[in-house]
């Protein structure tokens, strides 16, 4: 058979590459030729005509959108998420040859009429809704990096004060350190002012294509300039989405049918859903974003504390899927009130998020006889991986062992979470794992708090790991001792 892929995972960067090289090994190993297409950070290569039409059936293993997929409607597919894919790729490959095997010879399908639904790892509304929220997230994490890292820069270089400094276009010294943080400091926030209108315009562009992408951003720069916040980005974005997907199905008249796409719906969408954000929904998503500031403000001692474990079970849950998504979008949207309390979540976080793998490097350092060798030299890039706050540098490991590993990371995590509450750490910063350290509110007690929820992992996962072996040797013991006495 010649196979197609396409996988793409909502950051682009570990999910989609693993699971693209464990679809090549699966389907390898079972004597068929792929091709896969990763959409992901580092752009991608689409299939040659060649290669669509001499495929069999494609695979789309993917969180997100996949784009452009009308180049393949007219192959069998089988759909799944990344997480399948990595851990599954073998099965994937078996269904996408039996969907091959059981499609007519000669027939090619129809190009299906466009539908809300985007092919997803599960059925129903949830699912679907689930997949256009990771694809606007995905396209805001680079904002998310970029920004966070030269806001860090510029605290780093000029102090926190800097953030009341003067614009850099009214007094800028290029011999002045002051005026360099200034400008880090500046650019970072523009780009984290970016990040409602971005998720707002990708949601949209999730549901109903280019059309929907203007909408979609001026939605979500009224939610920024009504104090909607990130609440206001996501109501804002299925709301352009949906209506410009809807307005797609009208039959216009064949003058204007061309401009359609260009002019009408992005005029009509834009108009409309700013409308409603300004006039009918703004105002209440703002006291419900206030709200939740308020709620964010109040929290301290245990209900702080158990919220970090909270954050540290989801950062750990599925290392870089939807929770762990959710738990750091949670966390992200909090540095945007400037509050204490989101500054502290932001710490949980990124602490949390860099324990699996530290764990994983860990134990396969103590106890290399659990491991095979590729685990090993996983656990040597894991790192660095860990230290970068690259959470999925632990999905190898949770991938071949799932039983054992997640709940070990989970806790771990849990602990990490608690700890960096409880000391009191604060991060303005959104990612640079152990490299912004120096911006850290109480970096000892952050410090500490990653190695205790490293040393709770490694220990668990060894543990499990060493009674999992015994149980093996034993039942391969009593299976070889009566085939032994009956050939004695």
């Amino acid at each position: 058979m010649k196979l197609l892929a396409v996988t793409a995972c909502p950051t682009g960067i570990a999910h989609t590459y693993m699971a693209a090289e464990a679809l090549e090994v699966a389907a390898e190993e079972a004597g068929h030729e792929i091709v896969v297409e990763t959409q992901g950070s580092a752009g991608s290569t689409p299939f040659t005509p060649e290669q669509l039409a001499e495929a069999d059936a494609i695979i789309l293993a993917a969180d997100v959108e996949v784009r452009d997929k009308d180049r393949f409607a007219h192959l069998p597919t089988v759909t799944a998420g990344v997480k399948k894919a990595i851990g599954g790729a073998p099965g994937l490959i078996e269904q996408a040859v039996a969907a091959a095997e059981a499609a007519p010879e000669g027939t090619a399908a129809a190009p299906a009429e466009p539908q809300l639904a985007v092919k997803q790892t599960g059925p129903g509304v949830g699912s679907k809704v689930r997949g256009w929220l990771m694809t606007g997230v995905s396209y805001v994490i680079p904002f998310v990096a970029a920004g966070g890292l030269l806001i860090a820069l510029g605290f780093a270089l000029g102090g926190y004060q800097i953030s009341d400094a003067p614009s850099v276009t009214e007094s800028f010294s290029w011999t002045s350190h002051t005026s360099w943080a200034a400008l880090l400091f500046q650019l970072g926030s523009l780009a984290f002012g970016l990040l409602v209108p971005v998720l707002s315009g990708f949601i949209a562009y999730a549901i109903a294509d280019r059309p929907a992408l203007v909408p979609g951003f001026v939605g979500g720069l009224v939610a920024v300039e009504v104090h909607a916040g990130f609440i206001g980005g996501l109501a804002s974005g299925l709301l352009a989405g949906g209506l410009v997907f809807w307005m797609k199905k009208w039959k216009a008249p064949k003058a204007i049918a061309g401009i359609m796409p260009v002019l009408v719906l992005p005029l009509v969408g834009t108009a409309v859903i700013g409308g409603i954000m300004f006039v009918v929904i703004g105002q209440p998503l703002a006291a419900v974003t206030t709200g939740l500031t308020s709620w964010l403000n109040g929290l301290s001692g245990s209900n702080a504390i158990l919220l970090g474990a909270l954050l540290g079970l989801m950062m750990a849950f599925d290392m870089g899927g939807p929770v762990n998504k959710a738990a750091y979008a949670f966390a992200v949207a909090g540095l945007s009130t400037n509050s204490q309390t989101a500054l502290l979540i932001m710490a949980s976080v990124m602490a949390a998020g860099m324990t699996p793998p530290l764990a994983m490097a860990l134990a396969t350092t103590v106890r290399k006889k659990l491991f095979t060798e590729a685990e090993r030299e996983n656990g040597r890039a894991a790192w660095l991986l860990g230290a970068s706050f690259i959470t999925e540098g632990a999905i190898p490991f949770a991938a071949a062992d799932p039983l054992r590993v997640i709940p070990s990371l989970m806790a771990g995590s849990a602990v990490t979470g608690a700890l960096s509450m409880a000391f009191g750490s604060t991060l303005r910063a959104p990612h640079g794992g152990i490299f912004v350290v120096p911006l850290i509110g109480n970096p000892f007690g952050y410090l500490v708090a990653i190695v205790a929820g490293t040393l709770v992992s490694a220990a668990i996962v060894i543990v499990l790991k060493s009674v999992g072996q015994k149980k093996a040797a034993a039942t391969t013991e009593s299976t070889s001792a009566p085939r032994a006495a009956a050939h004695a």
